[in-house]
């Protein structure tokens, strides 16, 4: 509706502004005038109505937009009402309006109707460009949303508390004891520790562990950047000894030499 108004009065702008009877042999030309041969009323009423028309537009497409604290959809409110304002007096104090005139007028009405009547009336508040829908987020390392000790959205438990059940940790029911790695899965880690670098010592047995402060993890190559940071509250299996040091496994399979093993809790 408001595009549309806007459409009829840039029409209207082009149109005689006034009617007048001339007597033949005379030439009228320069009465036939229209809103563009006067610079005051095409601002007040033609351009201010269609700039008012374009602001409500650009509100329903981007709400929230503002200009000096206010709503762009009030600005284009207050130009439309003006363009409205200016065009009934206008046409009052002109004995014989033209085309152009009262089309102008009968834009302007529709348009600063069109701005009231829309934020109050339910039909006409929805935005033009329909808001995009939220993806869905995925969980990582392949696990559940909820699901596992240390995973985010899962039930935190304080630090040295019985972690929750899932897959691979301490407490899971994939075949030992609550408190004790799973012997299936510490077994692929034994098995796939020397890929990593030194032989593991004879005596060494994988095992889960949970750090009490947050602790860089480093390259087996020795670099001296982290690779990663294992963090309080989860648990990482332990696959290898490397003097003072272990070689750790994180949940999404990056190993690295944890060299401080101080206060570290055994699963």
């Amino acid at each position: 509706m408001v595009i549309g108004a806007a459409v009829v009065l840039f029409i209207a702008s082009f149109l005689n502004l006034a009617n007048y009877d001339c007597p033949a042999g005379v030439d009228c030309s320069r009465f036939n005038t229209n809103a563009w041969d006067s610079l005051g009323l095409l601002m007040s009423v033609y351009l201010a109505g269609i700039i008012g028309a374009a602001l409500l537009v650009v509100s329903r497409m981007m709400p929230g937009r503002k200009v000096a604290g206010l709503d762009l959809g009030q600005f284009g409110a207050a130009f439309t009402v003006f363009a409205l304002w200016t065009a009934f007096w206008t046409i009052i104090d002109v004995d014989n309006a033209g085309a152009g005139l009262i089309l102008g007028l009968l834009a302007t009405i529709v348009l600063a109707a069109g701005a009231i009547a829309g934020p109050l009336v339910p039909a006409l508040k929805a935005p033009l460009v329909g808001a995009p829908k939220p993806q869905a987020v995925q969980p990582p390392y392949g696990g559940q949303p909820g699901q596992g000790y240390g995973y985010p959205g899962g039930q935190q438990q304080p630090y040295g508390g019985q972690p929750s059940q899932g897959y691979g940790y301490p407490g899971a029911p994939a075949g030992g004891q609550p408190g004790q790695p799973d012997p299936t899965q510490a077994a692929q880690a034994q098995q796939a520790a020397p890929q990593g670098g030194a032989a593991p010592a004879g005596d060494f047995t994988p095992f889960w562990f949970a750090v009490p402060v947050a602790r860089p993890l480093y390259g087996e190559d020795g670099a001296p950047n982290p690779i990663a940071e294992l963090a309080p509250g989860t648990w990482y299996l332990a696959v290898e000894q490397r003097g003072q040091g272990l070689i750790a496994q994180t949940q999404d399979g990056r190993r690295g030499v944890l060299q401080d093993t101080t206060g570290i809790q055994r699963g």
